[in-house]
């Protein structure tokens, strides 16, 4: 394992062993935003998943603050530092904003208090239902639940599904304030490609559940319609499923690493 916070090499992962995530390599540092993009059946969620404890590892490794986790249950991996924040945000929609946040962090005040710190809209809504909150609202809350756990890692699986732009907007710096206060990492699943690469600091880029490209966000802003084409299944593969040298031309940071080892590139 590296130093890496979050470290996935090869992940072969899918459901009932049939894989549809192959040979994944994905890593996450302590203090960065890392954004996941792809079309949808691209495996985000199931990699965020996996990750999480919820989906069996098919193949490959995981490794999470330098130590394997393959295998680990959720609620083990929750206490060691993982949070992870699902696309139907995953609320107890009976229970009260406080509540929620309660379930999060316990009873001590201070971790309801680090929640509000950054989602202060959530300070009047303490004692409103969860289910009668808006989608924004909801998301917000969402987010502040697993910050009261304090996360090493907090995973977040589209952020902006349901969401105005306008709300999206309000959110996504939120995620960069949140990074550079507590240290933390966050793993960014996110369809919005111009939003998500505006605050993170690199990007890969899976479709049809294999990485087709990764890069630092300016290095994707710069190629954005070499990567906007991988969400139509245009752009070129890795080694093994579209040969390399289809890659002529492209910006040599952005290919997959994988062809430069297999000698392909």
């Amino acid at each position: 394992m590296t130093d890496a916070l979050l470290d996935i090499r090869r992940l072969d992962a899918g459901y009932l062993g049939i894989p549809v995530v192959h040979g994944l390599d994905l890593r996450v540092n302590a203090g960065e935003i890392v954004a996941l993009l792809g079309p949808n059946g691209a495996g985000k969620t199931t990699t965020l998943l996996t990750i999480s404890g919820l989906l069996p590892v098919i193949g490959g490794t995981i490794g999470f603050q330098g130590r394997s986790i393959a295998g680990a249950r959720p609620d083990v991996l929750a206490r060691r530092g993982l949070a992870h924040v699902p696309e139907d945000r995953a609320l107890f929609m009976d229970l009260t904003v406080r509540e929620n946040l309660r379930l999060a962090g316990g009873r001590r005040a201070a971790h309801t208090e680090r929640a509000l710190a950054y989602f202060p809209a959530l300070t009047d809504l303490l004692r409103r239902p969860a289910g009668l909150l808006s989608g924004g609202e909801q998301q917000m809350l969402a987010l502040g639940r697993a910050l009261a756990t304090e996360p090493a890692l907090l995973m977040i699986d589209e952020m902006s599904l349901g969401l105005a732009p306008v709300i999206v907007e309000r959110l996504l710096p939120v995620l960069r304030r949140i990074v550079d206060d507590t240290g933390c990492g966050i793993l960014l699943v996110e369809q919005h490609v111009p939003m998500a690469l505006e605050i993170a600091d690199r990007g890969y880029v899976l479709s049809r559940g294999r990485l087709r490209v990764e890069g630092t966000a300016d290095e994707l802003g710069q190629r954005y319609d070499f990567v906007t084409s991988s969400y139509l299944g245009e752009a070129p593969g890795p080694a093994g499923d579209q040969p390399c040298a289809d890659n002529a031309g492209t910006d040599p940071a952005l290919v997959d690493t994988r062809c430069a080892s297999a000698g392909l590139e």
